[in-house]
């Protein structure tokens, strides 16, 4: 019998700066068979930078946001498992990948979550990031639900999976990435427009799960959280 197979897949917008260091921490992975990034329609040279790395690349014309963008590169997947990866990480490294993986190379969960170094403080407090873009997830949990990416805001994916993951039943595990850090948006955009793209975020989520659907998700995917 064999054991899981992996995919990463990488949605970019405009970090050409920050993605040559998550490449280096993935590209060539061994437990990697594909690193692909999706570039959605990026203005500074994001796509050749990935390609320049040594990552596959599938280009948008356009920007249409992170939910499109995954949902395209997912449509490409034939591993058994993919591990979602944001493009602007600071402080990864394959060893850290190796944590992430893993529980579920383990049999010991399902899925898995990070919960990265700066997560805001009350994520950390609770133990779980609820909306963190770095997460490793089996393919038959999503790749009948593809044509429901399409009807999500831009920012509605990752609510979306934890509806999946939920629903499943199954146990994820809690992955602490202390060294990994996500920067803001007001640090990469500027303040004003950095605040106003957090803002669209929380939106979007708001509308895809509902005010209240924040605390229920959290309150089950912290009773599936594996010891």
């Amino acid at each position: 019998m064999t054991g899981p197979s992996f995919t990463c897949l990488i949605p970019a917008f405009n970090e050409a700066k920050r993605l040559p260091g998550v490449l280096a921490a993935v590209v060539g992975h061994p437990r990697f068979d594909r690193v692909l990034v999706v570039d959605d329609g990026s203005s500074d040279g994001t796509g050749d930078v990935a390609l320049e790395h040594g990552a596959e690349l599938l280009r948008v014309p356009t920007n249409g946001g992170k939910t499109r963008a995954l949902r395209l590169g997912l449509t490409t997947i034939r591993t058994s498992h993919v591990v979602l990866i944001d493009a602007d990480l600071l402080g990864l490294t394959p060893a850290v990948i190796d944590q992430l993986i893993a529980p579920v190379v383990a049999g010991k969960a399902f899925a898995s979550v990070s919960l990265r170094g700066n997560a805001p403080w009350v994520w950390r407090r609770i133990g779980i990031d609820y909306i963190s873009g770095e997460r490793v997830l089996p393919m038959a949990l999503i790749a009948d639900r593809l044509e429901a990416l399409d009807h999500l805001r831009r920012f509605g994916f990752e609510v979306f999976l934890n509806e999946l993951l939920v629903a499943s039943g199954r146990p994820i595990a809690i992955v602490q990435w202390p060294g990994v850090a996500s920067p803001a948006k007001s640090v990469k955009r500027g303040l004003w427009r950095g605040l106003l793209a957090d803002a669209g975020m929380l939106a979007d989520i708001a509308r895809t799960i509902g005010v209240m659907g924040f605390v229920g998700q959290i309150r089950e995917l912290r009773r599936l959280a594996a010891p």
